[in-house]
């Protein structure tokens, strides 16, 4: 079986269209095509065929999670669990991640410290709270002390400004609804009441 034609796509110009005698084969990115050589007028065996075949569906998949990682950061549980439900094989879903963590793409580290300061900027949070939302998205505990002790997330500094925020709705000029919400995010009851009576 003869490559006939190998043409960039109109709609995907970082992919290019693989034709065998003269039918469509399957696509490759631009990176995928330079490194297989691939070339017009080269003679391929069905095995081959098939070892392509398998490497373009793979190359998809790897763009696909590039354009994922690119939307925010990930951990790298996350990019774990979108490439299991995209039902990639294991060896794949290691060789996404080696990738992607070489290029930099996952850090669990930056991950956590990036939350960490957006948190402190954005939507200041409890440290308990912080905790918590690391672990669910499966940042390794080793990390999250480290992170969360190097940034010193004081709950009271958070708690005066969530209480100011909060104070111009009317719903919490009520003690008790704010003390209320404000445990629920997960400061301690003598950091809200501290806070609260100065």
């Amino acid at each position: 079986m003869k490559v006939t034609s190998i043409k960039q796509q109109v709609k995907r110009a970082d992919r290019y269209s693989i034709f065998v005698e003269g039918k469509y084969a399957f696509s490759l990115s631009e990176s995928a095509l330079l490194e297989s050589k691939l070339a017009s007028g080269q003679e391929l065996s069905r095995e081959q065929l098939g070892e392509f075949k398998k490497r373009s569906a793979d190359d998809k998949l790897y763009n696909q999670t590039l354009r994922y990682v690119a939307m925010r950061p990930r951990t790298r549980w996350e990019v774990e669990f979108y490439l299991d439900r995209k039902q990639a094989s294991p060896a794949l879903i290691d060789n996404i991640l080696n990738k992607l963590s070489n290029i930099g793409l996952i850090d669990d580290r930056k991950f956590a410290q990036a939350y960490v300061n957006d948190r402190k900027l954005l939507r200041p949070a409890s440290r308990r709270k912080i905790i918590a939302e690391l672990r669910k998205k499966r940042v390794a505990d080793e990390i999250i002390q480290q992170i969360t002790s190097a940034e010193e997330i004081d709950d009271r500094t958070a708690l005066r400004a969530i209480i100011e925020r909060k104070r111009r709705q009317t719903k919490y000029q009520d003690d008790t609804k704010l003390m209320q919400y404000l445990a629920r995010q997960g400061f301690g009851y003598d950091d809200i009441n501290s806070v609260l009576q100065k």
